[in-house]
């Protein structure tokens, strides 16, 4: 029998984008805005209560299941949502994520926060961290070239 365990953590990622908030906040509610820059939404209710999910993965690798739940939403200002993360059908993170959106000259300062239970080595924070890293500079270069 594998040995069953949880890791809990909390990790913290900013960035400074030179988009005003509503554009930031528009790249996370309008689906194909999101698209962009992170996984396609086979289903995409942005609002309180609404339910996003994406299922896919790299050729010969695993399939990759996200399914959120929006617990709150302030436009322009925040987004905090409950996920989990499957990989094929295996549970591998429960997480709840808040996203804040700062005004500041020039732009707005994001600040994504994920407080999560990452279950028996599947994946591990740092892992996510750096996933999340990865998708954080991908919504910046939405707003390349655009002022």
């Amino acid at each position: 029998m594998n040995e069953r365990f949880v890791k809990h953590a909390t990790f913290v990622v900013e960035r400074t984008y030179a988009a005003s908030p509503e554009r930031v906040y528009q790249a996370w509610a309008d689906p194909i805005a999101k698209a962009k820059w992170f996984s396609k939404p086979e289903i995409f209710d942005f609002q309180v209560g609404g339910r996003e999910y994406s299922s896919g993965g790299p050729p010969d690798g695993p399939i990759f299941t996200f399914d959120a739940n929006y617990q709150e939403l302030v436009p322009e200002q925040r987004i905090v949502y409950t996920y989990t993360l499957d990989s094929n059908s295996t549970r591998i993170s429960v997480s709840i994520t808040t996203v804040e959106l700062i005004k500041v000259e020039g732009g707005t300062k994001l600040i994504f926060t994920e407080q999560g239970a990452f279950f028996d080595g599947h994946d591990t924070p740092e892992v996510r961290e750096h996933g999340t890293n990865v998708m954080l500079d991908a919504l910046g270069k939405l707003f390349e070239g655009e002022v």
